[in-house]
């Protein structure tokens, strides 16, 4: 039988069947997967992934969250402890401030335990406790309206109520005042979701919390509207700052709601409204500093495009708080420009939409390249040295006053910083309040060696000593006293009285590098000056 079905055609060698077709890929969709774009494409969607993966492993993961809470808890308690250091801190800030001493406010700054319940804040808001975050805020209001009435009655029974350095730089934030808190916030809440919350002090030293309230004190003592509002702005500025970087730092943390109780909608809209209500002061101040910040942009290239490319521009200061706006600068200059002052007011003010008042000084320099230079950086030592020679001057004033003598009567040595002056007597004054006005001047220039000589005043007495042969705390006052009075005054000291209590007191001098004498009587034992030996 023979088979009518024609043979099957041979298949070419790269030919395929529809199975086979079906398997293989498109040829330009392999052309595309293996495009550069595409490789690239997934490159970057893998190095993404494994990113994420990592943070989520290795970092969040390894955060333990309700430890964490919990520890933030309890810093933002309203315990008597917290108001006691936030009584302290501030005590402390109004002093420094008054004092214009920074070594002072720093201190307060390391008391102040305000961090606490403002990092609370942040962290209430990211997992949506409302508990929490009415316990802080109640925490912090305390804690600010404490340290604002305390400095305002320092303040008010202080004799000292001028608007010292310290003082006018905390009346208005800046963006260096913002950058501070946004820097601050991020290391605390960092230092606090890892666990190394030692470096929160760094930290505090840097917000500078306290030093605002204080200020804000200030302003209410002396009624003085400026001072109280500006340092206001600036504390809600760094408390808002520092809240909403510490809530941005937890949700990057994956702090989420679940490890909160459950809110309801009306809790998440209160506490939605109050956080707007307090950025409203905020959006103003970042708004302020913005256009500050731009402006002072403007003035600099506005002075710097009338001149020479040459030319440099030096001690650049403008106060956008006086009507009209205050520029002051001084301009080295290969060649000066009689109408340059009026020029850039007129420019100045068309591109600030305010009027300008410019104070321009041109200095006249040589065309050759480095001359701009080489004048600023005498200018800039010329004004070092008028500085210098200013804050001398001062401190002239100030020693021949508390001495009740004339300025010339004061000796300054600015090579050695050091200050001499000899009081004269003052009624009602013994040693002891010499000593006390020497510290206090001291205190506030730790860069000099200031010496008080007094008049030969009245000695301490007191030095009484407890049954192990050491002096009472009162004794010790006492002796320290009378070895500073020694050490000024060019005269012998006697030591009067009788017994062990005469000896122990003449060791303890001597251990300071005093040389006395010993007289023995009957009765306490007391100090005398001595008589010069006759020549």
């Amino acid at each position: 039988m023979t088979d009518n079905a024609a043979p099957a055609e041979p298949r070419r060698p790269d030919s395929a069947s529809p199975a086979e077709d079906a398997r293989e890929p498109d040829a330009g969709a392999q052309a595309v997967a293996g495009s550069p774009a595409a490789r690239s494409e997934g490159g970057i969607a893998g190095i993404v992934q494994s990113i994420r993966r990592w943070w989520l492993t290795e970092v969040t993961g390894a955060v333990d969250q309700v430890q964490v809470i919990a520890d933030r808890r309890e810093e933002c308690l309203l315990s008597e402890r917290y108001l006691f250091m936030i009584a302290m801190s501030a005590g402390i800030a109004v002093v420094g401030l008054l004092q214009s001493s920074t070594a002072v406010v720093i201190g307060a700054m390391l008391l102040s335990p305000l961090m606490g319940p403002i990092m609370g804040l942040g962290f209430a808001l990211a997992i949506g406790d409302y508990h929490w975050l009415k316990q802080s805020a109640r925490s912090l209001a305390w804690g600010s309206a404490l340290a604002v009435l305390l400095c305002a009655l320092i303040v008010y029974v202080s004799p000292i109520k001028t608007i010292t350095p310290e003082i006018a730089a905390r009346t208005e934030p800046t963006l260096f005042d913002l950058m501070v808190a946004l820097f601050s916030g991020m290391a605390g809440a960092y230092a606090m979701i890892r666990g190394r919350a030692g470096t929160i002090v760094g930290v505090a030293i840097a917000t500078a919390l306290m030093p605002p309230l204080a200020t804000v004190g200030f302003g209410l003592a002396t009624l003085n509207g400026t001072v109280f509002s500006g340092a206001l702005l600036l504390f809600v500025t760094n408390l808002i700052t520092i809240a909403l970087t510490a809530w941005a730092m937890a949700r990057l943390y994956g702090f989420r709601t679940r490890l909160s109780e459950r809110q309801t909608q009306a809790q998440n809209l209160a506490v939605v409204l109050v956080f707007v209500m307090l950025a409203i002061p905020l959006g103003f101040s970042l708004q302020q500093i913005a256009w500050e910040a731009n402006a002072q942009r403007i003035v600099r290239s506005e002075i710097e495009e009338t001149f020479d490319p040459r030319s440099e521009v030096f001690a650049l200061e403008t106060d956008f708080n006086s009507q009209p706006i205050s520029v002051a600068a001084t301009v080295f200059t290969p060649a000066l420009r009689e109408d340059a002052e009026l020029d850039i007011e007129r420019a100045l003010a068309k591109r600030l939409g305010q009027p300008v008042e410019l104070t321009l000084v041109q200095d006249e320099v040589g065309s050759n390249a480095g001359a701009a230079e080489q004048a600023q950086l005498s200018a800039a030592r010329d004004r070092e040295e008028a500085a210098a020679r200013a804050r001398a001057d001062a401190l002239a004033l100030r020693l021949a006053l508390v001495a009740g003598v004339g300025e010339d009567d004061v000796t300054i040595d600015r090579t050695r910083r050091r200050a001499v002056v000899r009081a004269r007597p003052l009624e009602g004054a013994n040693i002891a309040t010499y000593r006390a006005l020497e510290a206090r001047i001291s205190a506030t220039e730790q860069d000099w060696t200031i010496e008080v000589i007094p008049p030969a005043a009245a000695l301490p007495t007191g030095f009484a000593f407890n049954e192990e042969g050491l002096p009472t705390a009162p004794a010790r006052r006492a002796l320290e006293t009378l070895a500073w009075a020694a050490g000024r005054i060019d005269l012998p000291v006697v030591l009067v009285g009788n017994g062990e209590d005469a000896e122990r007191a003449r060791t303890y001098l001597a251990e300071r590098g005093i040389t006395v004498e010993l007289r023995e009587e009957r009765g306490e034992l007391r100090a005398e000056w001595g008589a010069l030996p006759a020549e």
